[in-house]
């Protein structure tokens, strides 16, 4: 096979991760389902697995197709859920030490960091990361910075390029969580970032069926430091849930591509459809982060987060209206979802009540508008 950095990306998601090819062979990985290994030797010899919770070669595909889309020269690590991941880089937090984190992250990624600081285990600074100078300034003294672009939920651009050359300048640690984009939109570690984290069970699993995270290193120190962690923490993914998640992997670029287009023409009908108030998606030549992310990313996403008028109570009829579209939280599957956010007690108030943020499916596109129109005009009429 030619190597993957010589493939674009939409071949490497079905090439990577492969068995060797050997007459005979399987097509696709095996799934190892066992709780220990066979050995007389003392753990830790050459090719010693040892016990389950150190190694299995379920994950072990995953983890290298993961790691060379991102951009890595060192195997990943997969954990059981998208939040041990999240746990995971924020352990890289000294006992003490100072974590920036955006206020308007992901609700867990923050939760756990205001968690950790209520705690003791360290000390939590709150940033606005599209705010360039607070952010630098806040880097004083500073430990680690996570970061997410887009955001969660509100879709905001952050120029990556310049936050990670500054926080590095002052040797601040770099975790970026890479989930909206998958690294077939952005691969933050050729920026300089440290950790690149993902909820799996989103775009690179792609079926709703899936829980499991993701993290990505940019050389082997950091990946032993992670993997000590991995192991004394039990963090680990099943073997099937792995291997469902790189049969997953496979349609990334045409379950990426299609659910992109759909969300580009959604966007924009949505401007002017009667009863929303505001349109959040980097694509649109109106948003505020129209022009960085044209710059920075390879594609603006599947997420459209839409402001609805009159408040909670329309988002939440606009959602209960909705026949195609499903109302649930998550995002990245194959079927679009719809969730009014602060409907989660979690949610960051900087969330405006009536955002409801869509992540677009594989669906017809006629179909899905012709829901969204339907589910607007009816909760428009039940206001009347």
């Amino acid at each position: 096979m030619h190597h993957a950095s010589d493939l674009d990306p939409s071949t490497s998601v079905v090439a990577l991760g492969r068995p060797a090819r050997e007459t005979g062979a399987a097509l696709n990985p095996h799934i190892a389902l066992t709780s220990t290994f066979f050995g007389r030797e003392a753990p830790g010899g050459p090719g010693d697995r040892g016990y389950a919770r150190f190694s299995n070669e379920s994950w072990e595909p995953l983890e290298e197709a993961v790691a060379m889309l991102e951009g890595s020269s060192v195997p990943a690590l997969s954990y059981a859920s998208g939040m041990a991941a999240v746990a995971a880089g924020l352990s890289l937090v000294p006992v003490g030490g100072v974590a920036l984190v955006p206020s308007t992250s992901y609700n867990g990624s923050i939760g756990l960091a205001r968690s950790l600081a209520e705690s003791g285990a360290l000390r939590l600074r709150e940033i606005d990361p599209v705010d360039i100078e607070a952010t630098v300034a806040a880097m004083e003294g500073a430990d680690l910075i996570w970061l997410e672009s887009p955001t969660n939920p509100l879709l905001e651009v952050v120029d990556l390029p310049r936050l990670i050359a500054a926080a590095r300048e002052r040797g601040l640690t770099v975790v970026v969580d890479n989930t909206f984009s998958t690294p077939l939109r952005q691969r933050p570690l050729e920026h300089g970032a440290d950790v690149v984290v993902h909820s799996a069970t989103k775009f690179i699993a792609g079926h709703s069926d899936v829980l499991l995270g993701i993290a990505v290193v940019r050389n082997a120190e950091l990946r032993a430091r992670l993997l000590a962690h991995r192991t004394l923490h039990g963090a680990i993914p099943g073997p099937f849930e792995a291997w469902l998640a790189l049969r997953g992997l496979r349609t990334l670029a045409l379950r990426l591509d299609r659910a992109e287009a759909t969300a580009g023409v959604l966007a924009e009908r949505l401007l002017s459809a009667p009863g929303v108030a505001r349109v959040r998606y980097p694509g649109l030549a109106s948003d505020p982060g129209h022009e960085l992310a044209a710059a920075q990313l390879g594609g603006f996403g599947a997420l459209v987060s839409i402001e609805l008028e009159g408040g909670a109570e329309h988002a939440d009829a606009f959602v209960a209206e909705l026949e195609l579209i499903t109302p649930a939280t998550s995002l990245g599957g194959v079927e679009s979802l719809a969730e009014r956010r602060r409907r989660q007690p979690a949610e960051p108030v900087q969330v405006p009540e009536a955002l409801v943020r869509l992540s677009i499916g594989i669906e017809h596109v006629e179909d899905l508008w012709a829901d969204l129109s339907r589910a607007l005009e009816r909760s428009r009429a039940g206001r009347a």
